[in-house]
C-alpha cells in the first residue's frame, strides 16, 4: 500500500519474510546434540578422549558460523516485507521495529524487473532487490521517487445526485 508523504512515500511491502535455511537448522541441532555428548564424554571418558570430543565440537561450531555468515551475506540485500519510507536518493526499511537506512549514491542504478526493484552499484553488482509491492505501479512510483521525481495527489470531486 502506497501513501504519499510531504517528502516522499510510505510503502507497505506484502511479501513473505526470508525463510530460514533448513540445512543450517539441522546443522545447529546436530551441534546442540554434540555439545550434550561432549558434556557426557567429559564426565565418563578418559581425558584424551574428552579433549578430542571437545575439539570436534569446536571445529563443527567454526563451520556452522562460517555457513551462517555466508547465508546472511547472500540474503542481506533482499527486502520483501516491512515498511519502506522512500525519499529522493534514500530509503529506510522498517522491518518489525528494526530500521535500516539506505543511502543511494550517484553511481547507483535503479531498474524495474517485473514487479521488483533492483538497485545496482556502478560496477553492475546488485546491492538491493526490493519485492513485495502490491502492484507494478507501486514499484514504478518507488523508482520515480528514488530518482528524484515528485509525485502529486490528484483530488477528485465526487458529486452525488439524489433521485
Amino acid at each position: 500500500m502506497l501513501k504519499l508523504t510531504d517528502d516522499g512515500a510510505k510503502i507497505t511491502l506484502q511479501g513473505q519474510p526470508q525463510a530460514l535455511d533448513n540445512g543450517l537448522f539441522w546443522f545447529g541441532a546436530a551441534l546442540l546434540v554434540g555439545a550434550v555428548c561432549v558434556a557426557l564424554a567429559m564426565s565418563l571418558l578418559p581425558v584424551r578422549w574428552s579433549i578430542g570430543a571437545l575439539a570436534l565440537l569446536i571445529i563443527g561450531s567454526f563451520f556452522f558460523n562460517r555457513q551462517r555468515q555466508q547465508h546472511k551475506k547472500a540474503t542481506a540485500g533482499n527486502i520483501s516485507s516491512g515498511i519502506l519510507w522512500v525519499r529522493a536518493g534514500e530509503l529506510v526499511h522498517d522491518n518489525q521495529g528494526k530500521r535500516m537506512p539506505i543511502q543511494l549514491t550517484d553511481s547507483d542504478m535503479i531498474s524495474l524487473v517485473g514487479e521488483q526493484l533492483e538497485i545496482t552499484d556502478g560496477d553492475s553488482r546488485r546491492k538491493y532487490c526490493i519485492s513485495g509491492f502490491d502492484n507494478i505501479q507501486e514499484a514504478t512510483a518507488t523508482k520515480a521517487i528514488l530518482q528524484g521525481q515528485t509525485l502529486t495527489k490528484r483530488h477528485v470531486n465526487i458529486k452525488m445526485s439524489s433521485d
